[in-house]
C-alpha cells in the first residue's frame, strides 16, 4: 500500500509529479498502463446501467437489479485461463512476483525488506488460489509443490523492512490463509499437517510481535518506530488478519484470543453507523474526509464486515452483507475508476487501484456467509464485474506494483470467481 496520500502520511514523489499525473489523466494523454492492454482497451470497458441507489435499510434486504450472470462455462473458462497464467508466471524458485518493472513513481518500499513482504504475500495468495481452483490439475499441483517449498523456507524469516514500513503483516496474514488451504490439501499426511500447524502458530507470534500498541495492525509507523510498533491501526489490515485467523480456526488451530479481541475492538472504533469504515484510526477526527465516506469505503466494508462477523459481531447481519454487496455492484465505478491508475489515491474518494480485487475477493467471502439459496443474484453481480476485466494473457491486475500486481490480482480474481459458481 502507498504512503502517497495514504497519510495522507507521507509522499513518494514531489507535489509537482503528482499534479502532472492528475493533469495528464484528465486531458487524456497517452499514459501507458502496462503491457497487457492499450489505453483504449482500459477506457472501453463494458458499461452498465446504473439504477437509483436505494437508501440503506438493514431491516430488510435490498431490491436487486436483474443481472444476467456469465454462464458457468464462461466462468469456468475464465478460471482455467487465470490458473494457466499463474502456472506460467511462477518464478523458478517457486515464488511469484519480483521487484522489477519499476516506474518513475513507486510506493514507499525500503529495500530489501519491503519486497520480501510483497513476495511473501503474493506467493501466499497464488498458493491459496491454486489450491482452491485447480488442486486436481497436474500443472497446478507441481506449482503448488514448488510454491509450498518456497513458503516454508522464507515465511519464517519474514520481518518488517525497517522501523517505518511493516508490509510484512500482509505476508503473515496471507501466509496463514495459504497454510490453512495447504493443511486441507495435505489432510491425509499427518507429518505435513503437523509442520503446517507449527508454521501457522509461528505466524501467530509474528502478528503478535508486529501488533500495534493500539491493537490491530498498520503497515506504516510514522510515530516513533519503536520495537513495539506505534503504527495507527488500519481497518482493512486488521480485517485481513482477522479473516486469516478465522481460516486457521476453521481447521482447528485457534489463534491467541487476546490479539483477536484487540483487533476486533480496533475495527469497531473505526466503524461508522452505516457499516462504512475509516481508512485508519489516525483519520478518526476527519470522518467525512473523502476516503472515509461510503464511496471510499467500498473496497473496505466487505473485508471489515466479514472479519467482524467471523468473530461474533451479531450486528453484521445477512442484510448488512447484502446491502453492501448491492452497493459494491451499483456504485462499482468509484472503485473501477481508480483501477490501473499509477498514482495511489488520486481517484475520486481517494480510492487507490489496489483496492479493486481486494474488495471483490472479500465480497465473495461475504457471499459465502449467506444462505446457499440466497447467493445466486450476488454471485451474478460479482461474475458480471470480474469476468470482462480479464486480460488477454489470462491475468487480472488493478495497480502497477513492480511485478507483483498481475499474480496477486489474478489470485484474488480467481478466488472471487470460484465463489460465483453454483455449489457442487
Amino acid at each position: 500500500m502507498s504512503q502517497a496520500k495514504h497519510g495522507i502520511q507521507s509522499t513518494v514523489a514531489s507535489s509537482l509529479a503528482v499534479l502532472m499525473f492528475v493533469v495528464t489523466s484528465c486531458v487524456g494523454m497517452n499514459i501507458s498502463f502496462a503491457e497487457d492492454t492499450s489505453l483504449a482497451e482500459h477506457v472501453a470497458q463494458p458499461t452498465r446501467k446504473i439504477s437509483r441507489l436505494q437508501k440503506l435499510d438493514f431491516r430488510r434486504p435490498p431490491v436487486l437489479p436483474d443481472i444476467k450472470s456469465p454462464s458457468v462455462e464462461t466462468i469456468t473458462r475464465s478460471i482455467h485461463d487465470g490458473v494457466q497464467f499463474l502456472v506460467d508466471d511462477q518464478n523458478p524458485n517457486g515464488s511469484w512476483g519480483s521487484a522489477t518493472k519499476t516506474k518513475d513513481l513507486n510506493i514507499y518500499a525500503p529495500v530489501p525488506g519491503a519486497h520480501h513482504a510483497f513476495r511473501a504475500a503474493t506467493t501466499s495468495l497464488c498458493l491459496s488460489a491454486l489450491v482452491e481452483c485447480a488442486a486436481d490439475d497436474d500443472e497446478a499441483r507441481v506449482a503448488i509443490e514448488k510454491g509450498e517449498a518456497w513458503l516454508f523456507e522464507y515465511l519464517p524469516k519474514l520481518r518488517r523492512a525497517d522501523g517505518t514500513a511493516m508490509y510484512n503483516v500482509w505476508g503473515h496474514s496471507y501466509g496463514i490463509e495459504a497454510l490453512a488451504h495447504l493443511h486441507r490439501y495435505h489432510a491425509d499426511d499427518t507429518a505435513r499437517t503437523a509442520a503446517i500447524r507449527s508454521l501457522i502458530e509461528q505466524q501467530f507470534e509474528m502478528l503478535r510481535k508486529y501488533e500495534s500498541v493500539d491493537g490491530g495492525w498498520g503497515y506504516y509507523d510514522q510515530r516513533y518506530q519503536a520495537q513495539r510498533p506505534t503504527s495507527s491501526s488500519i481497518s482493512f489490515v486488521g480485517g485481513t488478519a482477522l479473516v486469516a485467523l478465522h481460516r486457521a480456526k476453521t481447521i482447528g488451530i485457534d489463534p491467541p484470543e487476546d490479539i483477536v479481541k484487540r483487533a476486533v475492538a480496533a475495527i469497531h472504533r473505526q466503524q461508522k453507523p452505516d457499516f462504512t469504515y475509516l481508512y485508519g484510526e489516525y483519520l478518526k477526527d476527519r470522518p467525512m474526509r473523502e476516503i472515509n465516506r461510503p464511496g471510499g469505503s467500498l473496497g473496505r466494508s466487505q473485508c471489515c464486515n466479514a472479519a467482524l462477523r467471523f468473530w461474533g459481531d451479531v450486528e453484521v447481519t445477512d442484510n448488512v452483507l447484502k446491502h453492501w454487496l448491492y452497493r459494491l455492484y451499483e456504485r462499482n465505478g468509484w472503485l473501477d475508476i481508480g483501477r490501473k491508475r499509477p498514482v495511489p489515491h488520486e481517484s475520486w474518494f481517494q480510492v487507490a487501484g489496489y483496492f479493486y480485487y481486494f474488495g471483490h475477493y472479500y465480497a465473495a467471502i461475504c457471499i459465502d456467509e449467506l444462505p446457499a439459496a440466497e447467493r445466486a443474484p450476488y454471485q451474478a453481480m460479482l461474475a458480471d464485474l470480474i469476468v470482462p476485466l480479464q486480460e488477454k494473457n489470462g491475468c487480472w491486475w488493478d495497480y502497477p506494483l513492480y511485478d507483483y500486481h498481475r499474480p496477486y490480482g489474478t489470485a484474488m480474481a480467481l478466488m472471487t470467481l470460484k465463489r460465483c459458481l453454483p455449489a457442487e
